[in-house]
């Protein structure tokens, strides 16, 4: 399964703001600003890679080149929100888009199971998968919505929804890159990776 953003997250778990505070910034000094957010953006992929979720509400497209063998998908990146359609096209290039949610349409195919982490399509019983030969080159797009907040929540309200830890890990990995620019000393004191480690590791994706 290989996967691409769709609509990504307004915000990010750490705003500047907090960062400066953890870092006894003056609030009103900007001249580092941008070398700050920068740092937030790296912080936020390292916290996401290490954690193997996304954390922001976001919209993405995963491809399948077939359809499983079980009556199951499971999406990527945990915290499923919803999944909007799947779409799937044929040997002939010819896209279909009529395997659709109950939510969206009277075709009633599939169930998301938001309550597992990671989600999953599920077939309902007596269905199957579409049977017509596929295209040859990932010929399945799923679009869903994943991040903390849950479906209703605003972007602000996601942000509030990470857990502290995952986000004091993050403060801890800002204020690394911001204090160590140079080269002559490489990668996070020891102590310190350990104790990002130990924050995040509570909410890692264990992937089935």
């Amino acid at each position: 399964m290989i996967s691409a953003i769709k609509t990504p997250p307004t915000k990010y778990p750490v705003s500047l703001e907090d960062a400066k505070k953890h870092m006894n910034i003056t609030l009103s000094w900007t001249d580092d600003d941008d070398i700050i957010q920068a740092h937030i953006k790296v912080a936020t992929k390292k916290a996401e890679q290490f954690l193997r979720r996304r954390l922001i509400t976001q919209t993405w497209y995963s491809y399948l080149d077939a359809w499983p063998s079980e009556n199951y998908i499971t999406l990527p990146f945990g915290q499923l929100q919803s999944v909007t359609g799947i779409t799937y096209t044929t040997s002939a290039n010819v896209a279909t888009t009529s395997f659709t949610d109950a939510s969206l349409t009277t075709t009633d195919n599939f169930d998301v199971d938001i309550k597992s982490d990671p989600g999953r399509i599920i077939l309902e019983y007596g269905d199957s998968w579409p049977s017509e030969t596929l295209w040859p080159m990932n010929p399945i797009q799923i679009e869903f919505v994943c991040g903390y907040g849950g479906a209703a929540a605003t972007a602000a309200a996601s942000v509030a929804a990470v857990p502290t830890m995952i986000k004091h890990a993050m403060r801890l990995i800002i204020s690394d890159l911001y204090e160590i620019r140079g080269t002559e000393i490489e990668g996070m004191p020891i102590q310190k990776l350990k104790t990002v480690e130990a924050l995040l590791t509570p909410y890692k994706l264990w992937l089935p």
